[in-house]
């Protein structure tokens, strides 16, 4: 019996058959932990055989890096947009809030995706794992450069801290459904928990 599962395959540009097999792991990884996603389903969903996928990524380890290593690119680029058009003058707090809805934005738009490594933490691949430590580490030197805190011990943890809780509020904001009317709640409970950690926005 024919398969009726598999998308019928179109000639594309390498460019855009990448694209398409890119989008399709997109998806497979939102709905299901990493070790339950099949590879065949992926080239299946894309419109793809096993082989050409394989012509594009390695294995399911590169492709879940390749779909990690996107969004956090994604996330990048709209923070930098976003803190660009603010003019100089803007209050360092007003610039963070600024920043803690780009991040809200970018987790509304794929809230299944964001949340699965924080629900399933440990059951991503080394490579993945090593792409997320590199961005939490960019995030934060760009968040020290937004502040300038002083050197003491406790700015540092407050720092590093900032972002445990975002994330843990933000996980909880996708369980409820990631509903508009608590996004200020969210902000505000981010920024309050950054200042009581540094003691001064001017620390």
């Amino acid at each position: 019996m024919a398969r009726t599962d598999r998308k019928p395959r179109q000639r594309l540009d390498p460019d855009a058959r990448r694209a398409a097999i890119l989008a399709a792991a997109t998806e497979a990884f939102a709905a299901q932990p990493y070790a339950d996603v099949k590879v065949s389903a992926v080239a299946a969903q894309a419109g793809a055989s096993d082989a050409l996928l394989y012509r594009y990524f390695a294995g399911k380890e590169e492709l879940y890096a390749a779909v990690v290593r996107a969004g956090v690119d994604a996330l990048g680029s709209a923070l930098v947009a976003a803190l660009a058009e603010l003019d100089d003058g803007v209050p360092v707090r007003e610039r963070l809030r600024a920043a803690v809805i780009v991040y809200l934005d970018h987790i509304a738009a794929r809230p299944g995706a964001w949340a699965m490594p924080h629900r399933q933490p440990g059951g991503e691949p080394p490579a993945a794992a090593a792409l997320r430590a590199a961005a939490r580490t960019a995030y934060v030197d760009r968040l020290r450069a937004l502040l300038a805190p002083s050197a003491q011990a406790r700015h540092e943890y407050a720092l590093w801290g900032y972002y445990g809780f975002l994330d843990a509020v933000c996980l909880r904001w996708v369980e409820r459904g990631c509903p508009a009317d608590d996004r200020w709640s969210v902000i505000d409970a981010a920024l309050g928990a950054l200042e009581g950690a540094l003691g001064d926005w001017a620390a």
